[in-house]
């Protein structure tokens, strides 16, 4: 009986194959440093990374219900939105808590 190609078998050879990119080297263990913490985090945790609420708080305000022009006109508004997230701290400080991060300066 023939088998019919299915989507796997119009990809490139090289696609076909497993990816091999999380079976890399075991790291090297760092230099001890009393004033270096490290952790390991999974490869995606858009949960444990403050910039996601910050593309949230553009994507439901700025750049919500906006057909744009231009490459220009997204980037003009983009930076809008930035700039006034920027000056109120507030807003940032919201991205961090959702993280449960803290900041503690040296």
């Amino acid at each position: 009986m023939a088998r019919l190609p299915g989507p796997a078998d119009r990809r490139p050879p090289a696609a076909r194959r497993p990816s091999r990119a999380h079976l890399g080297q075991p790291q090297r263990p760092h230099e001890t440093r009393d004033w270096l913490t490290i952790y390991y985090l999974p490869p995606y945790a858009p949960d444990l990374n403050p910039v996601e609420g910050i593309w949230s708080l553009l994507r439901r305000g700025w750049l919500s219900n906006v057909a744009f022009s231009t490459p220009e006109h997204l980037v003009q508004t983009v930076r809008r939105g930035l700039r006034h997230i920027q000056y109120r701290s507030h807003l940032i400080d919201g991205c961090l808590t959702e993280t449960a991060l803290t900041i503690r300066p040296a």
